[in-house]
């Protein structure tokens, strides 16, 4: 079973993450930041995995140290449940139209870490969520699941829609790219025998 439970406890989160790889696309998330929760729902329904975190953060203060922390655990169980990578897709790539936004994603799991992360937004806050966030999300999952993120806005003005967009499409790039191919007969997808 590809799976993972990363527990993570500072003096500004203490968070209890689990990920099935190979799930349905169910989700039980909170973490206290309501537009959190629901990009990691939809993200869990497009990667077509079963995700589970709970988070209790300083949110008193604001929602910075949890979003962060919560890219870390989830970069972190993504890396357990891979393990050595033998026999995945290794990348993935999505367009998706978010009604009048397009955001494209491509990422590999190459064993490094880099975010090019190229979307502006008009908004700086989607209720109480800073936008800004979104960023700090991204970087602690790829530097912590050692995979390389692109995500791009292609077109779009609705901030909400942009974001929702950004994690719909890295959903479906993840499954791509974590799923097994069974013509690599359990190879790891690399020229170096390692990722």
């Amino acid at each position: 079973m590809r799976t993972a439970e990363i527990k993570r406890k500072t003096k500004e989160t203490d968070i209890l993450l689990t990920l099935n790889l190979d799930g349905s696309g169910e989700s039980d998330i909170n973490t206290g930041c309501g537009f959190l929760d629901h990009m990691l729902t939809l993200l869990a329904k497009q990667a077509r995995i079963n995700l589970s975190v709970r988070c209790n953060g300083d949110i008193n203060v604001d929602y910075h140290h949890t979003v962060e922390d919560v890219g870390i655990a989830l970069g972190k169980a993504y890396a357990q449940a891979l393990g050595d990578k033998r026999g995945i897709n290794r990348y993935g790539f999505f367009i998706l139209p978010m009604d009048e936004s397009l955001i494209l994603s491509s990422l590999d799991f190459s064993g490094r870490a880099f975010l090019g992360y190229d979307v502006p937004l008009r908004a700086k806050k989607v209720g109480d969520f800073d936008t800004e966030l979104a960023e700090e999300f991204w970087l602690g999952f790829v530097r912590n699941a050692a995979v390389s993120l692109h995500i791009k806005k292609l077109a779009g003005t609705n901030t909400h829609h942009i974001l929702e967009g950004c994690f719909k499409s890295v959903g479906k790039s993840l499954r791509l790219a974590s799923s097994i191919d069974e013509t690599l007969g359990g190879e790891i997808p690399s020229t170096k025998g390692v990722l």
